[in-house]
């Protein structure tokens, strides 16, 4: 597996030669940035056979000053989504014109999953997106410049095929909230399905924060995910 890092962030390609063109995947980090547990995720869906290109979604906005986790969620909305989403697209963009690379999906965790749910509904060239544990609705009286629409308001406009997974128990995310979201999406036509996790919480997927960590519905999710984005970006 090839590792290395530039400008947009962490790309991690496999190292087994194959056939055709790889599938290529957009990561979005949590409301950390791009740390090791990203690239760690990146290597392993690479080790999969897809061309990952894991963003540093805060290279245009600057990073966030913040250092407890009560912190976040005022920075999350105090974010340009406008300027992520072009950081997003700038991203797909390049990673879809590698001639090695066919058909590009977009996949996130906590905020990230929140900004890949709102770059199918309002990005280009993506095929495909998985959200772990996203937020989906925003507060009221948000700058509509910063956030014009929440990702739930978004969802009329989806481009591809979801797969969304959430835990029943997540402090930031209601399950009144992702049932909403399942039946948005059922309404698009696209094939999505959205997975709710018994026992499990924000940050499930996150095997370096051992309090949120489940593994059994880490193991699922990710049984589930690597399947989704081979059928949806095979080319």
């Amino acid at each position: 597996m090839e590792a290395q890092e530039d400008e947009l962030g962490h790309l991690a390609l496999p190292d087994t030669p194959t056939q055709g063109r790889l599938p290529g995947v957009v990561m979005i980090p949590d409301v950390w940035g791009l740390a090791d547990h990203t690239r760690d995720l990146a290597q392993r869906l690479a080790a999969e056979g897809f061309a990952v290109r894991a963003v540093d979604v805060y290279r245009k906005t600057g990073r966030p000053d913040i250092s407890d986790p009560s912190e976040a969620m005022p920075w999350i909305a105090s974010l340009s989504d406008p300027l992520v989403l072009e950081t997003l697209q700038e991203a797909v963009d390049d990673l879809a014109a590698r001639p090695d690379v066919g058909a590009v999906g977009i996949t996130g965790f906590c905020m990230g999953g929140m900004y890949a749910l709102l770059a199918a509904c309002g990005c280009r060239g993506i095929a495909a997106c998985a959200p772990f544990y996203g937020m989906l609705r925003y507060d009221e009286g948000l700058d509509p410049e910063r956030k014009p629409r929440s990702p739930l308001d978004a969802i009329p406009d989806l481009t591809c095929p979801v797969l969304g997974l959430y835990g029943e128990d997540d402090a930031l995310i209601s399950v009144a909230e992702v049932r909403e979201l399942e039946k948005g999406l059922a309404a698009t036509g696209h094939d999505t399905e959205v997975v709710l996790y018994s026992g499990a919480g924000h940050a499930f997927m996150n095997d370096t924060r051992e309090a949120m960590y489940r593994p059994e519905a880490a193991r699922d999710a990710w049984a589930r995910l690597v399947p989704f984005l081979r059928r949806h970006l095979a080319t």
